[in-house]
């Protein structure tokens, strides 16, 4: 999770080195450990298919440069009204052990057809309650970035501090 001075210093890299014709407007850029995710608003009386024929010499361009620098894949989405739409974005596999409770949950969202498979099953689970738990998740997400920012403001504490360092006391025979 990075902080939320380190997500605007990436939100500006993106806004300083997009074209100003790409989006109408610069949305939300995402990151995880992974992916970034840049999305805009898609200029009026433009389709997607004609946004990324457009654009996509310009967002290879700008994605190149973001991926060597940041160390991670760049994905596109375009907003439209409510309607996001993803392109270009990774899916990538979370290893998880669950116990038995929690497989059938999963086998029963395979069974009735709501999900192909367990894999399709948890990542409809973790959408719905993203979905649901919007305001909550908010929360932790702000509780997360304040522990980063006490322990940013923290004391330096180099090596010789630390157990068996230089400052520390022996007592009894070695």
């Amino acid at each position: 999770m990075i902080t939320a001075e380190q997500s605007e210093q990436l939100r500006t890299w993106f806004a300083d080195r997009l074209p100003v014709d790409v989006y109408e407007s610069l949305v939300e850029v995402a990151v995880d450990r992974e992916e970034i995710t840049v999305v805009g608003t898609l200029p009026a009386n433009e389709s997607v298919k004609e946004f990324r024929e457009r654009t996509r010499e310009q967002r290879i361009e700008v994605a190149r440069e973001a991926e060597e620098l940041y160390r991670r894949k760049v994905a596109w989405a375009v907003q439209s009204g409510d309607d996001r739409i993803l392109f270009t974005h990774l899916a990538v596999p979370v290893m998880t052990r669950l116990r038995q409770p929690e497989r059938q949950v999963l086998d029963t969202l395979v069974a009735g057809g709501v999900a192909r498979s367990r894999a399709d099953a948890l990542a409809w689970c973790v959408r719905l309650v993203g979905r649901n738990t919007d305001e909550w998740l908010t929360e932790l997400r702000d509780s997360l970035a304040k522990v980063q920012q006490v322990r940013a403001a923290g004391p330096d504490v180099t090596p010789e501090d630390g157990p068996g360092g230089a400052d520390s006391q022996k007592s009894g025979p070695e």
